[in-house]
């Protein structure tokens, strides 16, 4: 192979020369005169060639055999290698052994150990006392991984610290403390406030609830708070910490917490009645506004009418003396005239007294069937997003659910003290009009004797 490679070559360069001296030569004698030069040069080059690569021979013939030395000893070194893993393999499992054994309850008491701290790291992520004490659950964290994939004894440092984190969270949860950190107020904002924690419980701030997010161990102002009674007490514990005050705990962390501001108040429940409701509560105020101005009415009647009686004299300021006047304008008149004049009187104060008392009653029967009817459309609306949509996300149907009973809720939270209005007006207008009637047969039965004496 060798000796076609270098004849190639030196017909190449033959070939090669000739052409240069083609171009160089002015006859053929010359030319012929220089080809035969080029060949003698072209041949002792050649020879030089060869010499150089005999003289390197011996040289290759070394490299490979150094090469296959060297192969040899790593051959035998990874025989070797292999061999000691080998051993290392047996005698780790021999000392796994005897640790095991040696250990004995002290294995089951770092399992215990790491278990505890797995727990204890979830507790303190969750945990308000962290916002005021941050970084426990790093701790936690970083001894649970090292003694799980590693297996690696917790030493005395490790095991007295965990039990110092542990004390401390026990007795952090019984102080209500303050201190100074950066909140994130409802707005978005970002202030540095005083904070009072209550224990492991919550968190206030002027007055006001806050939640402690562990994902950025921040502390946010709740863009809700809770009712009024709440936050009355709340900020009773901001002024005061050392006095002893009524307060609401979340002794779930917070979960409570969110859970209460969530719920509804009073303007979004009447929202989630929708037109009806709305209805509802109009009519209510229509009966509300009746029943007030037919009490105070019925109340100035009652006591002109409570007046007259300790009268002798008639008035006509009031349906007593109204009847009264009946038997002053008619002296003359016989008994059973009178008692007709006085009957008329007293049936043309009837109506005046139980005016709208009526439309009370219609209110107290209405509201409850439109109610009936709020309900029967949210059902309706509660189906239509079940055909659409499916059972499977109780939000879509919690909008018709919640219309259905409010408006129920409502229609019978403007029927009962509507019933109860109507039976005390309606008692107070009978109350009046038995006075007049008993008046009224007081006078018949006074003139009947007068007219016997006579």
């Amino acid at each position: 192979m060798k000796k076609i490679i270098n004849t190639v070559s030196g017909l190449l360069l033959t070939v090669t020369t000739s052409l240069s001296y083609a171009q160089q030569a002015a006859n053929l004698d010359e030319l012929l005169n220089q080809l035969e030069q080029g060949k003698i040069a072209q041949s002792e080059q050649n020879q030089r060639r060869e010499a150089e690569f005999k003289a390197k021979l011996s040289q290759q013939d070394q490299l490979l055999t150094s090469a296959k030395n060297t192969r040899d000893q790593q051959i035998a070194l990874s025989s070797r290698l292999e061999q000691d893993f080998q051993n290392n393999e047996i005698k780790l499992a021999n000392q796994s052994d005897a640790l095991n054994k040696r250990m004995g309850e002290l294995k089951e008491l770092f399992g215990v150990l790491q278990q505890v701290a797995g727990d204890t790291k979830s507790k303190f992520q969750t945990s308000v006392v962290s916002a005021q004490i941050p970084g426990r659950d790093v701790f936690m964290d970083e001894l649970a991984k090292s003694m799980g994939s590693s297996s690696k004894l917790a030493s005395i440092e490790e095991i007295e610290r965990l039990w110092f984190e542990l004390q401390r969270e026990m007795t952090e949860s019984g102080k209500v403390a303050k201190f100074t950190t950066e909140i994130v107020l409802a707005n978005g904002e970002r202030k540095q406030s005083e904070v009072t924690r209550v224990g492991g419980f919550n968190l206030l701030s002027q007055g006001k609830y806050l939640e402690y997010i562990n994902e950025t161990g921040s502390i946010a102002e709740l863009i809700r708070q809770p009712s009024d009674r709440y936050l009355a007490t709340a900020e009773q514990v901001t002024l005061a910490p050392a006095a002893i005050t009524p307060f609401a705990l979340d002794p779930t962390g917070g979960s409570i917490l969110g859970l209460l501001v969530q719920a509804p108040d009073t303007q979004e429940r009447v929202e989630q009645g929708g037109p009806v409701g709305y209805v509802i509560l109009a009519i209510g105020l229509v009966g509300l506004l009746i029943a007030l101005e037919r009490f105070i009415t019925l109340f100035i009647v009652g006591s002109k009418v409570s007046r007259q009686l300790k009268e002798k004299t008639a008035s006509d300021n009031n349906p007593l003396g109204r009847v009264m006047l009946v038997k002053t304008q008619n002296p003359d008149i016989d008994t059973e005239t009178l008692e007709l004049k006085l009957s008329e009187s007293i049936l043309r104060e009837v109506p005046k007294l139980s005016s709208r008392l009526t439309l009370i009653k219609i209110i107290s029967v209405v509201a409850p069937l439109i109610g009936l009817l709020g309900t029967v459309t949210g059902m309706i609306n509660t189906f239509q997003a079940i055909t659409l949509f499916g059972t499977g996300d109780p939000k879509l149907m919690a909008g018709g659910i919640s219309q259905a009973l409010v408006t129920t809720v409502l229609g019978l939270v403007v029927a009962i003290p509507m019933v109860f209005l109507f039976t005390l007006l309606h008692t107070r207008s009978r109350n009046i009009i038995n006075i007049l009637q008993q008046q009224s047969a007081g006078i018949i039965a006074e003139r009947a004797e007068a007219e016997k004496g006579a």
